[in-house]
């Protein structure tokens, strides 16, 4: 069930991003949960490499609420990174052309 919320949560985030900058919100939103899962799966492979030159035993579970924190780093660190860039190039349309070298004072008087 957790995990259920979870993808519903990040797939609403990435999609809200995409929706927001105008690109496809269906592949964003899509993108966002492949990639908690990537880095998911990639750190519990890496932690249970680690783990089972050690010892034996290693619940799958408790693996994968390990997992859980770094799977939503990465998503945190996608989600910034696409905000950030997104946010770069487009471009700003609150000043006008006309309204170059004016005071505030000026605006505001029109």
């Amino acid at each position: 069930m957790l995990g259920l919320i979870l993808i519903y949560w990040l797939g609403k985030k990435f999609y809200k991003l995409a929706e927001e900058y105008n690109k496809s919100q269906w592949g964003y939103a899509i993108l966002g949960i492949v990639v908690y899962y990537a880095v998911s799966i990639v750190f519990a492979t890496v932690t249970l490499i680690i783990i089972e030159s050690f010892s034996n035993t290693l619940n799958d579970y408790i693996l994968g609420l390990v997992a859980m924190p770094f799977g939503l780093l990465g998503c945190y660190l996608l989600y910034k990174y696409l905000e950030k860039n997104w946010d770069y190039k487009n471009p700003k349309n609150d000043i006008l052309i006309d309204q170059i070298g004016k005071s505030e004072e000026e605006l505001e008087t029109k």
